[in-house]
């Protein structure tokens, strides 16, 4: 049954590996997954995703990065995910709703209600089957960040503090609707991870 499947974590979690890998799994069992991320998994979305992450570009206030995040979305769940759905396509999907919230919520300090709200809007009541949480110390998925890409984006550069924000506001959804979630401890091996990503996100797959 066709599902959408999205993958959330603080900077440097491994999520988009794991995202990745999990699509190549897919194919060879014989799926055909649509593999995509956010923001910038549209045309319209690539600039969008520049404007937002790049350190270069001029300083952008919370409430903006809300709405160009949200805008991003609709345009992707309209363009891209549902049509993929529609056409019997598991989605896998790099950041989502839960991202806004953790992010610009928990992180920037924006009323969550709203955040809520436009969010709600901006996905238009689609809700993911299955959300890997992939859970790793704040500092230690910067350095790894840093590692892997000479250069920082605009939420690599923000302190500390935010990124543990970050990280607590994603464990507080994943409290709220245990369900949906499933937490991965991402200072493992990559072959143990994705084991388990490969094996949770089969049986949500399968499932009626």
């Amino acid at each position: 049954m066709p599902k959408l499947i999205t993958f959330e974590g603080i900077e440097g979690s491994g999520k988009s590996t794991h995202a990745r890998l999990l699509g190549e799994h897919l194919r060879a069992r014989g799926w055909d997954p649509l593999v995509t991320r956010e923001p910038g998994g549209t045309e319209l979305g690539a600039p969008i995703r520049r404007l937002l992450l790049d350190v270069g570009s001029a300083p952008v206030a919370p409430m903006t990065e809300l709405l160009l995040y949200c805008a991003d979305r609709a345009q992707h769940v309209e363009q891209v995910i549902r049509p993929a759905i529609a056409a019997g396509r598991p989605v896998v999907c790099d950041r989502f709703s839960d991202s806004t919230l953790a992010y610009q919520g928990y992180g920037r300090g924006l009323d969550l209600a709203v955040v809520r709200a436009l969010d709600g809007h901006a996905r238009g009541g689609l809700t993911p089957a299955l959300t890997f949480v992939f859970d790793c110390p704040a500092n230690e998925g910067l350095e790894r960040a840093r590692r892997r890409s000479p250069g920082t984006d605009r939420m690599e550069a923000a302190p500390l503090a935010f990124h543990e924000r970050v990280r607590q506001g994603f464990l507080a959804l994943a409290a709220e609707s245990p369900a949906r979630y499933c937490i991965i401890d991402s200072t493992r091996s990559i072959d143990d991870t994705q084991q388990d990503v490969q094996r949770r996100a089969l049986a949500c797959l399968e499932a009626r």
